[in-house]
């Protein structure tokens, strides 16, 4: 397998790691979200309620109360933008 059919297959199985602990399988919600970016960037500290309730927010594009797995591509996406865009 070449890496980018590897790097979409890591980014469901994060999403899948994380997903439905608290309730759909399909999607965030708010603690899961927190608990995924504490697992998968500790060096990034601690973020208060207040933080995390904004960021929630800025993902959930649909306003359904949770981050499908199509809003957290497009995060996993900016974010590799904004850490290796040129």
């Amino acid at each position: 397998m070449t890496d980018l059919p590897k790097a979409m297959g890591l980014l469901r199985t994060v999403f899948k790691n994380h997903a439905g602990k608290d309730g759909d399988p399909k999607s965030l919600n708010k603690k899961e979200l927190s608990e995924l970016l504490r697992a998968e960037f500790p060096e990034a500290g601690s973020t208060s309620k207040n933080e995390l309730d904004k960021f929630f927010k800025s993902l959930d594009n649909d306003g359904d109360g949770v981050v499908s797995f199509e809003e957290f591509v497009t995060f996993a996406a900016a974010l590799t933008v904004i850490c290796h865009g040129e």
